[in-house]
């Protein structure tokens, strides 16, 4: 599998780290995790994110979780892995390590000490400069970093920082930019890069009608980001939001603050997809009252998906 591009679409699934019971990085479950995800859909994965668990794992265990997973995809879809760090020469050890072993590309959030527009381009054309030619994915994620970055910004830095090839836009609100972003580059002959989007997908039917790319993001259901992105690309809106409504309501259950990720891997448990449901300390956990919310917005989302014909 060849580098990140410009070209990046469809679904870039935020990859889960399955844990074992007692904590201990599950390779077995990884294996599965990977093979569910593309039997899915997947047109890539995304892995060490904000929702991966990354910040609790050595570096050791970071290494081979990612040459697991590099092993099991063998090719079939580009690896991208995060790597942000308010230092360079980490993230230049955990990005020489990580394309050494096949990923297609990194990810880098901006630190939260970031204060003003000026140091957000040089933060990102130090980055560059610091990773030599690795293709990167900007993540624009205010919510979680506190950073703020405007359409200006991003523009600032797709002209002026050539290994930016992808926007993982994760603003809330922030439809308004891809429909600038996109504007500019078509009018001003500006440089075309590939918009992926998060937020567990909540806004994905939109997004895509502004002109994003795709969903670079995560949910235990990443059929439902395949065919919204698919459908949408095949001119027919209508049924994209259909199915994105049978999903909606887990959808939106799943993305409550601190308690999203033990939603999302109970499922992904109960799918098969990984065996242990467990976050590695420190972690949320599941009371018998939110098990049984889960449970019943399931058995709705089925009726509803069946009363679709899916």
């Amino acid at each position: 599998m060849g580098r990140l591009t410009e070209d990046a679409n469809g679904v870039y699934i935020i990859a889960l780290t399955p844990f074992t019971d007692t904590g201990a990085l599950d390779l077995e479950s990884t294996d599965r995790m990977v093979d569910f995800y593309l039997e899915r859909g997947a047109t890539g994965l995304t892995v060490l994110g904000m929702m991966g668990e990354a910040q609790k794992l050595t570096t050791d265990e970071s290494q081979v979780y990612v040459r697991r997973i590099l092993k099991r995809v063998n090719g079939r879809v580009p690896v991208v892995a995060g790597v942000s760090s308010t230092g360079f020469a980490s993230m230049k050890t955990l990005t020489d390590m990580v394309m050494e072993d096949g990923a297609a590309g990194v990810m880098i959030a901006p630190p939260a000490t970031l204060r003003n527009d000026q140091q957000i381009v040089n933060y990102y054309q130090q980055a560059a400069d610091f990773l030599g030619d690795v293709p990167f994915v900007l993540q624009d994620f205010p919510l979680v970093t506190s950073v703020t970055i405007p359409v200006s910004v991003i523009q600032a830095i797709i002209d002026q920082v050539p290994t930016c090839v992808c926007l993982k836009h994760e603003d809330w609100p922030g439809l308004a930019k891809i429909t600038a972003l996109r504007k500019t580059a078509n009018e001003h002959g500006k440089r075309h890069i590939s918009i992926l989007c998060g937020n567990g997908g909540l806004f994905l039917p939109e997004e895509m009608a502004r002109g994003a790319d795709g969903a670079m993001t995560g949910f235990a259901y990443p059929e439902m980001m395949r065919d919204v992105v698919h459908l949408h690309r095949e001119g027919d809106a209508a049924q994209a939001q259909n199915i994105f409504d049978a999903y909606l309501p887990l959808a939106r259950y799943e993305q409550q603050p601190g308690l999203g990720l033990s939603i999302r891997k109970y499922v992904m448990a109960k799918r098969g997809a990984i065996t242990s449901s467990t976050l590695r300390k420190p972690g949320t956990i599941l009371s018998k009252d939110d098990v049984s919310e889960i449970e019943r917005l399931i058995e709705r989302q089925t009726k509803r998906l069946l009363e679709l014909g899916q």
